[in-house]
């Protein structure tokens, strides 16, 4: 089977596509990697290369949530269907939504990672305004056109089918990791992750906590932090790992959230989670976590406090975290994705 598969170089699809596209290639699938947003970072070639997808087209294209992106989605659209007409794939899988109306050669699988809509919602707690009605309307018209809808979990599912009305069959399809960060003494440390602007990640609740903590507390991402945190910047995969290997605690007190890879490498890390109290995140991680709701410092507080006070909390949060990680592993997403293939492409035999 061949795949033409989408990502993009800005967030966290960069790291399901790799994951994603290496497990299928262990399954003798033949994946074509297309990539949009940017120019690749050093850190992001490297792991390319070593991510064992046979080919790979990079295009610097604004992507269909950026600002006026629609000439860069229109140029990317060319620049996919001549791929496709040079890849001849079996199937086409979309990591976005608009370009799924275009004339492809093969059925399409959506996969629905985030989304402006779900996402002004869940952190603006309004709906977005008439300035995303262009993007709401392209979001549409890809969905209608697509075979199949993908999800990698009933929250963001039921938010893609409530806002966007899509009239093709969906299926939730978990996220996974087959890469594990080393083992490494667990030092006392509260971990975050993503840029202090991001209302979504709400990373500011942490850091408006951390200097009440009995622990430092350190953020991997890009902004100034203030007092009390230590800023760690941009890390790559090989220091963000060792930073999930030595951080004996990780916080996501998230306000959106639809799947949380990184939080997923923090539990194959070692760390006790404390996450916020959203429906996404509760899906995933059931009892092996504890909640907080986003905004509520004092609860973020108190929970920190408590794992850092509790050595046999702590070691038991961290275990089941560990434990409830092994269901989310590459393999078994891209057995998911083989079996979904399957369905669209007897269904477009059949039609």
């Amino acid at each position: 089977m061949k795949v033409l598969m989408t990502a993009d170089s800005v967030g966290g699809v960069w790291t399901y596509a790799l994951e994603l596209g290496g497990a299928l290639g262990r399954r003798g699938v033949q994946v074509t990697l297309a990539t949009m947003g940017g120019r690749l970072r050093a850190d992001q070639e490297r792991e390319l290369r070593g991510a064992g997808i046979g080919r790979v087209h990079v295009g610097e294209f604004a992507l269909e949530w950026m600002d006026e992106p629609w000439e860069d989605v229109d140029r990317a659209g060319d620049w996919l269907l001549r791929i496709a007409d040079d890849v001849e794939p079996d199937v086409v899988h979309l990591n976005g939504y608009s370009h799924a109306c275009l004339p492809w050669p093969a059925p399409v699988v959506v996969a629905g990672h985030s989304d402006v809509l779900s996402w002004h919602e869940a952190v603006r707690g309004a709906a977005a305004g008439p300035e995303w009605d262009r993007y709401r309307d392209a979001v549409g018209v890809g969905l209608a056109a697509a075979d199949l809808l993908a999800a990698p979990t009933r929250a963001l599912l039921r938010a893609l089918v409530r806002l966007h009305e899509p009239r093709c069959p969906t299926r939730v399809i978990p996220n996974g990791l087959d890469r594990r960060p080393p083992v490494r003494p667990k030092e006392p440390l509260v971990l975050g992750a993503g840029r202090l602007w991001d209302e979504a990640k709400n990373a500011a609740s942490l850091v408006r906590v951390a200097p009440r903590l009995p622990w430092p507390v350190a953020l991997a991402g890009d902004g100034e932090v203030g007092d009390g945190v230590r800023a760690l910047g941009r890390l790559d995969r090989e220091q963000m790992d060792d930073a999930f290997a030595r951080a004996a605690i990780f916080a996501a007190p998230a306000r959106y959230e639809p799947f949380g890879l990184a939080v997923l490498e923090a539990a194959r890390g070692g760390c006790a989670l404390v996450l916020g109290d959203i429906p996404s995140l509760r899906e995933v991680w059931r009892d092996a976590a504890i909640y907080v709701r986003p905004d509520d410092h004092a609860a973020l507080e108190r929970q920190l406090g408590r794992l850092i006070e509790d050595d046999e909390l702590r070691a038991d949060y961290a275990h089941r975290a560990l434990a409830r990680s092994e269901v989310f592993t590459a393999g078994r997403m891209a057995d998911a994705h083989l079996d979904a293939y399957r369905a669209v492409t007897r269904r477009r035999a059949a039609a």
